[in-house]
């Protein structure tokens, strides 16, 4: 890991300006082979890259960081010239055969935030919100990328650490010192501290879960009977004509799928193949996919046609996802079509709600089953967000669904800071949360289960502690690293 490295910095392919990157240590006769030229500190020279017959490869500026300033706290390197595959290639192997004597080799994907994080320059949410900045597909998903660069995750992480390393303190302390007759739990107000934690953690968790939806993006299944308007449906949420739209039952067989915005968040939309009884092996094939993508689905939405009076269809659907959709994915029934029966768009929703959809597909709290309200289909089994009213064809209502789904996944349009967020994260999160449940109980068991108290307080300060990476294997951190760009 001492070895100098080097790297093309910039994307592949054309460009104006290309960049080469060195990091390590003692450059300076790379440096001077490569430049000719003495280069003062974090100051832009402007000159000639030399070849080692001493033509000149490109001309452009030259940038070096001293170590510790540096992006990776290393010395720093760059060569900032025209963005040209050929002449990049040309100017990359100069410095590897300039660079040989002092070890210089081709970096590893993402090496050298590796390299920042190794050396405290970036905790490791940080180094990973490198990634998801380059990587960030929407609008929202750079600034909340941007600020887990900044470190607005990792302070939050911070402070609940903080927060249990001072309970742990109190009671360590008062482990070390049994002969004291004093109620402990009650005199440091530990009950109240640890409640104060979990409301911190359990608003940190929503705030990730917001930051995975805009990292992963939606998945959400549009099936249904045929002919209830699935595809006019996606090409209505896409503003395009994705989707072969035709009165012939049975047009889609296979899944569609388009990725569109909501508010800055990535939706990714499934168009199936009609649900119904048939004999032909195609169609057949396409209702396999359909119930398969089901259950990857964030969100099911269910299609009717508002004119269907017989629910039995639907009622056969739904109780095959009931068995389908074990994580307890929720499901909007849209009631298509009510521009032929003259009908308002409107949306329905369930008075006792489960609560935000969970990026692991489960919920923060359960409801129970509920009669359907009037005018929607009385469907039995699993119950439902809401029900909808609208037209695929007109639009009528679309704004609706649109604003529907961003609220089953959580999201919150108010302005609140969003930071980018992983799946691991919310996993450690999760965890920590578990941990300081149990604390909780321990808790309430009084001074005599002082010690198992202490375990779990501990036990979620090293969850919370993976997150930024003061506590993770080495097999973490390299699976991590190894997704990066090269260069980066």
């Amino acid at each position: 890991m001492n070895e100098p490295i080097a790297a093309i910095a910039t994307a592949p392919g054309r460009g104006g300006i290309g960049v080469v990157r060195v990091s390590g240590r003692a450059l300076e006769p790379l440096a001077g082979a490569v430049l000719r030229r003495s280069l003062a500190p974090r100051h832009a020279s402007y000159g000639s890259f030399f070849a080692d017959d001493g033509s000149v490869i490109d001309r452009g500026i030259a940038i070096f960081y001293p170590a510790p300033h540096s992006y990776t706290g290393e010395d720093v390197l760059e060569l900032q010239g025209h963005g040209g595959p050929v002449v990049l290639q040309l100017l990359l192997r100069r410095v590897l055969d300039a660079g040989a004597s002092i070890g210089v080799r081709l970096a590893e994907p993402g090496e050298f935030t590796q390299r920042a994080f190794l050396n405290d320059k970036l905790d490791l949410a940080q180094a990973e919100a490198v990634a998801d900045l380059i990587d960030a597909s929407t609008e929202q998903a750079a600034r909340s990328a941007a600020r887990s660069l900044s470190g607005e995750f990792s302070d939050s992480v911070h402070a609940l650490v903080e927060g249990l390393i001072a309970l742990r303190t109190l009671v360590e302390a008062t482990l070390d010192f049994p002969e004291e007759e004093i109620d402990f739990l009650e005199a440091s107000d530990a009950r109240g501290r640890l409640a104060t934690l979990r409301s911190s953690l359990d608003e940190l968790l929503a705030r990730a879960r917001r930051g995975a939806l805009l990292r992963e993006g939606l998945n959400v299944v549009l099936l249904g009977e045929p002919n209830v308007g699935k595809s006019s449906l996606l090409n209505a949420l896409s503003g395009a004509e994705v989707a072969i739209v035709t009165e012939v039952p049975g047009t889609t067989r296979d899944r569609i799928a388009q990725a569109i915005q909501i508010e800055g968040v990535p939706l990714n939309i499934v168009d199936t193949a009609g649900l119904r009884d048939t004999e032909d092996v195609v169609e057949r094939l396409g209702i396999a996919r359909t119930w398969q993508e089901a259950g990857r689905a964030d969100v099911v939405v269910h299609l009717l046609d508002v004119r269907d009076g017989d629910a039995a269809g639907a009622a056969a659907i739904e109780n095959e996802l009931e068995g389908i959709l074990a994580r307890r994915v929720p499901i909007v029934r849209v009631h298509n079509k009510i521009d032929l029966v003259g009908a308002q768009p409107r949306v329905e929703r369930a008075t006792s709600s489960r609560g935000e959809l969970n990026r692991d597909g489960g919920t923060r709290g359960e409801r129970a089953p509920h009669g359907a309200k009037q005018g929607a289909a009385s469907l039995p089994g699993r119950s439902m967000e809401a029900s909808i009213w609208l037209s695929a064809k007109t639009g009528e209502g679309i704004a609706l669904l649109r604003t529907l789904l961003l609220e089953l996944a959580g999201w919150q349009s108010d302005g609140e800071s969003t930071f980018m967020a992983r799946e691991r994260h919310l996993v450690a999160l999760r965890a920590a949360r578990e941990h300081l449940e149990a604390a909780s109980m321990r808790a309430d068991a009084g001074d005599l289960q002082l010690d198992l108290f202490a375990e779990e307080l501990r036990l979620a300060q090293e969850r919370l502690n993976e997150i930024t990476g003061e506590f993770g294997a080495d097999d973490l951190l390299g699976v991590i690293f190894s997704r990066f760009c090269i260069g980066k």
